[in-house]
């Protein structure tokens, strides 16, 4: 691991700093950085992805994209991941250890490559869609509903469809799966049989991929100005969008790719926040009417609206701060 060992050394130097100074070092990871806890600082974890990262007899294999409520594929699913990453995973547990980690662990639900801090773990998940729990997190773990970001810019919709009726959609892959042009661009041309608006976040392809007369988007787009104003999402299911789309009570329809997506996609779909479709493999029709079922539900506006009246309530961003200044000031575990 040369490149590890380098990257190791650099790390370390830069944490002498925070050992001199006092304070704690964040880190927003899903590997291990043993500099850190050799460090001799104080550290908070955060968990930005979806929270089957953190495992549970009732919860799905993490990046599995399976239901909670079969578990018939789950041990396959678990056999694949040891056959495929176990030895990686012993060669990186040697490594921490070697480099001052506590090391990591390999249990019947799969791999650590990254260790709980004993000072502070965060992770961002609203409680009405969070999973049920055979064995409670401990007790330095501190669920957050959301820490949306603050809308640095701001976006208003073109006349062209201002002026127009029709819903207002936000389709957004993120930045690698916007850059399939041809997904995009079959998704743009089925929104373009419907009635509705669609603001696209066309990604560092945007000059080729064509709009129709119904939708507006360039390459990048201010995310955080536009979801408050819009009446669905079309998201790959990264976390971040997904928890945006939670804070401002929206309902998605998923596409997911790879990683995490695949759990916030069945996550939507099973908590009825929304739908998840194949995203290769969906017919014109299962888009369109599941955009007409998700718009044309009262029942889930409603619940959406509670939902996001709450989360905006608990202040998520505030209680982080916070949460990490106490480690911190004081150098302890967090526990409250």
């Amino acid at each position: 691991m040369p490149r590890a060992r380098r990257w190791f050394g650099a790390i370390l130097h830069a944490l002498s700093y925070v050992r001199a100074a006092g304070g704690a070092t964040v880190e927003d990871n899903v590997v291990a950085f043993p500099a850190i806890a050799a460090s001799g600082r104080p550290w908070v974890r955060i968990v930005s992805c979806n929270p089957m990262e953190m495992k549970d007899p009732l919860i799905a294999p993490f990046s599995s994209g399976y239901p909670v409520a079969d578990g018939s594929e789950w041990p396959a699913f678990l056999e694949e991941v040891r056959r495929t990453h176990r030895d990686m995973w012993a060669d990186f547990d040697a490594f921490c250890r070697e480099h001052g980690e506590m090391g990591l662990t390999y249990g019947d639900l799969g791999p650590e490559f990254i260790a709980e801090s004993p000072y502070l773990n965060l992770y961002s998940y609203p409680a009405e869609a969070d999973y049920e729990r055979a064995n409670g997190l401990g007790p330095n773990w501190q669920r957050l509903d959301s820490t949306v970001r603050s809308a640095e810019a701001t976006y208003e919709l073109p006349d062209q469809l201002a002026s127009r009726d029709g819903a207002l959609i936000y389709l957004s892959l993120g930045s690698l799966g916007s850059a399939d042009v041809e997904l995009m661009q079959r998704l743009v041309d089925v929104l373009a049989t419907t009635d509705q608006r669609v603001i696209v976040s066309k990604g560092p392809l945007a000059d080729e991929i064509t709009l129709h007369d119904n939708q507006t988007g360039e390459g990048f787009l201010p995310q955080p100005a536009i979801l408050p104003m819009v009446d669905l999402v079309i998201t790959h299911g990264g976390n971040n969008t997904v928890t945006e789309s939670f804070h401002h009570g929206k309902p998605m329809i998923v596409l997911p790719l790879f990683w995490d997506q695949v759990d916030n996609a069945q996550r939507v779909d099973e908590t009825g926040f929304g739908k998840r479709l194949p995203t290769y493999g969906f017919d014109d029709a299962e888009l369109t009417g599941a955009i007409d079922r998700l718009l044309g539900d009262p029942a889930l506006a409603a619940r959406l609206a509670a939902m996001s009246a709450r989360i905006k309530s608990t202040s998520g961003t505030v209680r982080a701060a916070d949460l990490i200044e106490q480690v911190a000031r004081a150098g302890e575990a967090v526990t409250t």
